[in-house]
């Protein structure tokens, strides 16, 4: 990394600590959720972001919106949204002048540089479909015409784990498609009490702009240059193996408990993610610790637990949790 590269990461590195007192003025808790929002944002992935209403998530995404200076805009799902609500439209036009008509397409919420899709479970297969491919290919097609998307560009998708009846639960292969899964949870007690105090209080707290879109966009490209050592990325991989019960190294449990285990985009998306970590701690480089820190927002979403593990009331995060006790860095 050139001296240019250098001083990029010592910008990002105090601008951390302006970021989360930004937030702080705001979000009361919730260190490691918006820790885990801002790498996935500057690795250039998308959230699932899951927890129980009235826990603050779309007021977390408003904020770091308005930190970073980009354009926010919220879809609600609901079970009659079609692709092209979230798209936009061609509609026909008339000029008044010579009489022509001609199509003019009208964009959609889609195209914002922060997409909040709340409760992305209510709506069916086809226009879930519509919103990943949107994100994996960040450009949409409507009529035979090519449209990009706004760069920097980020979804965080909401879903509710209560109230399942009625829901189009996203297939295995879709989520996949998340960088990261962030479970945000009830906040510890003295917490709530300084929350419920500040939020209603007579004035509200605005938030400063720290970073531009274009900067950001710089800032992702930076990611990639951090060096990562073939010590970390063996550990990475070794980690994701691990979830894999065709594996002959897997551990047993792993391989008793688990149907599926995470695929190859598992690894890139530990040491991108790792990568994004580093740079806001003002590291050059990538370390083992960054890889078993975030390896549960990671992994969690992309092992599938079978029967026995339902029965005995294992879930993937139990599961990952052992690993990253067992699997030697």
């Amino acid at each position: 990394m050139d001296q240019q590269g250098r001083d990029a990461v010592e910008q990002i590195a105090n601008a951390s600590s302006r970021m989360l007192g930004e937030l702080g003025k705001v979000i009361v808790g919730q260190q490691a959720v918006i820790e885990q929002i801002v790498v996935t944002l500057l690795a250039r992935g998308h959230v699932l972001l899951v927890g129980v209403p009235g826990l603050g998530k779309t007021l977390l995404v408003k904020s770091i919106a308005r930190m970073f200076s980009l354009q926010f805009k919220r879809i609600q799902f609901t079970p009659d949204l079609m692709p092209a609500d979230i798209f936009g439209t061609e509609v026909m036009e008339e000029d008044t002048a010579t009489g022509r008509r001609q199509f003019r397409f009208v964009r959609g919420p889609i195209f914002a540089h922060i997409v909040l899709a709340d409760e992305v479970n209510r709506t069916p297969p086809k226009t879930q479909a519509a919103l990943l491919e949107a994100m994996g290919e960040r450009h949409v097609t409507v009529g035979g015409q090519t449209y990009p998307l706004d760069q920097p560009f980020f979804v965080l998708a909401t879903q509710n784990p209560i109230e399942l009846e009625g829901t189009y639960p996203l297939p295995e292969a879709q989520l996949d498609r998340f960088l990261m899964n962030v479970v945000i949870d009830y906040l510890p007690t003295a917490d709530e009490e300084r929350m419920v105090r500040q939020t209603t209080a007579p004035e509200e707290p605005r938030i400063e702009a720290i970073f531009t879109g274009e900067e950001i966009c710089r800032i992702q490209h930076l990611v990639r240059q951090v060096p990562v050592s073939d010590n970390v990325i063996a550990y990475a991989v070794r980690l994701v193996s691990a979830t894999r019960p065709t594996n002959a190294a897997a551990p047993e449990m792993v391989r008793s408990k688990v149907k599926w285990g995470a695929g190859s985009r598992a690894s890139q998306a530990l040491v991108l993610a790792g990568k994004a970590r580093a740079l806001l701690q003002g590291r050059y480089n990538v370390a083992c610790e960054d890889v078993w820190e975030l390896a549960l927002p990671v992994l969690r979403h992309r092992v599938i637990t079978n029967f026995h593990a339902d029965a005995e009331g294992l879930t993937s995060s139990d599961i990952i949790r052992e690993l990253i006790q067992r699997v030697p860095e």
